[in-house]
């Protein structure tokens, strides 16, 4: 949504640093492949899907006191990080307590891993709607479609989203343990004295760099950088992690670094993917894009999701460099059709480097976990 700049001095700050920034530079041309591209991934058949629905799996909700299937209906868009030699993943998981996309409430699971593709989940959910402070954003939708990133102190940061069936809000939540979450909130609440509040937000990709298996928050020209959006990505800036600041053009909207393309497989819209990771070319991005009803990519089903990679400048995350014109990876597997979403969808949220090969980990059809690897 579109708004008018409010109060130019709270602007200030965010545009000194982008000094040279990308708001009127040329835009890229679209490449093929290329050497800065992670991959080619390798999707795991013989082990996908990775997770699924567990009917039988109960909790005691404590917003309605009662036991509730936690993760009966649809277990999918997960997040990825590794801790102590082991591959752990938080993923979406739908109960049955409405119907059709959006209708049910989500939890936040856990499942762990020692080879990366078979992974046993914990019981219990260890991030979900209670009567805490965040309960009028996260209740009746709940908690979804988590980010992580290991913090420099050695913690760890989960962006989500909080639904409550009318809006979605990035949030952020931070443990030592991956169990224990502590919620702090919409990220965008003290931005711009609260304007981008109950502004409809979501899918935050915060930057990374690689220190051996562990993809580490990382600080460029003295902040942290975070990619997200639906429709179009945009970016913001935060020197705590928790609160952060969309970065502005001129006239005081949010810059919109990645746009819908006609004819291709980000037609209909472009969303943030798993945490981007700063290389010696620059910030690889992984993105998922939406094919449009028409004038989409004729490859793919209207409506089928598939993911992109960008590169973005290592010193100045707002300016665009390169861009994938086809996707890298797509639904081809009964797996990624198979579910409540059947237009096919690869979505891509998770991403480890993990004994000497990259794990992309990817949402299926709205409805099952599923992974590719790269050496």
């Amino acid at each position: 949504m579109v708004h008018r700049l409010r109060n130019l001095l709270g602007l200030l700050p965010l545009l000194f640093i982008l000094s040279s920034c990308v708001f009127a530079a040329p835009s890229p041309q679209p490449t093929e492949n290329a050497s800065w591209m992670i991959g080619p991934f390798t999707k795991a058949d013989t082990a996908n899907p990775i997770l699924g629905p567990m009917p039988d799996a109960t909790f005691d909700d404590p917003m309605t006191g009662k036991s509730v299937t936690w993760e009966s209906d649809n277990v999918f868009n997960p997040a990825a990080v590794v801790r102590n030699g082991m591959v752990y993943v938080l993923y979406r998981a739908e109960d049955h307590s409405g119907e059709g996309i959006g209708r049910h409430t989500s939890r936040i699971g856990l499942a762990s891993s020692r080879d990366g593709l078979h992974f046993t989940p914990q019981p219990l959910p260890v991030l979900f709607p209670d009567g805490d402070k965040q309960k009028d954003y996260e209740w009746t939708g709940g908690c979804e479609d988590p980010r992580c990133v290991e913090t420099p102190d050695g913690g760890y940061l989960l962006m989500y989203t909080e639904w409550n069936r009318d809006r979605a809000r990035l949030a952020a939540a931070t443990s030592r343990d991956l169990v224990h979450w502590q919620k702090h909130g919409p990220v965008f609440a003290a931005a711009y004295n609260g304007r981008f509040l109950n502004e409809w937000s979501k899918s935050g990709s915060v930057v990374t760099e690689q220190r051996g298996d562990h993809l580490i928050a990382a600080k460029i020209a003295g902040k942290y950088w975070m990619y997200y959006g639906e429709g179009t990505v945009n970016v913001a800036a935060s020197t705590d992690l928790v609160n952060w600041q969309p970065v502005l053009d001129a006239a005081g909207n949010p810059v919109h670094l990645l746009e819908t393309r006609p004819g291709k497989f980000d037609s209909a819209l472009c969303e943030s993917g798993p945490p981007a990771v700063v290389r010696k070319q620059g910030i690889v991005f992984i993105y998922n894009g939406k094919n449009a009803d028409q004038n989409g990519d004729p490859s793919l089903k209207p409506g089928a999701y598939a993911a992109g990679q960008a590169l973005f400048d290592a010193n100045d995350p707002t300016k665009l460099l390169e861009r994938t014109n086809p996707s890298f990876i797509k639904p081809e597997r009964s797996y990624e059709a198979n579910g409540q979403y059947a237009a096919g969808t690869v979505f891509t949220e998770g991403l480890v480097r993990y004994k000497k090969r990259w794990y992309l980990y990817y949402g299926t059809a709205d409805s099952h976990v599923a992974a590719a690897s790269a050496p």
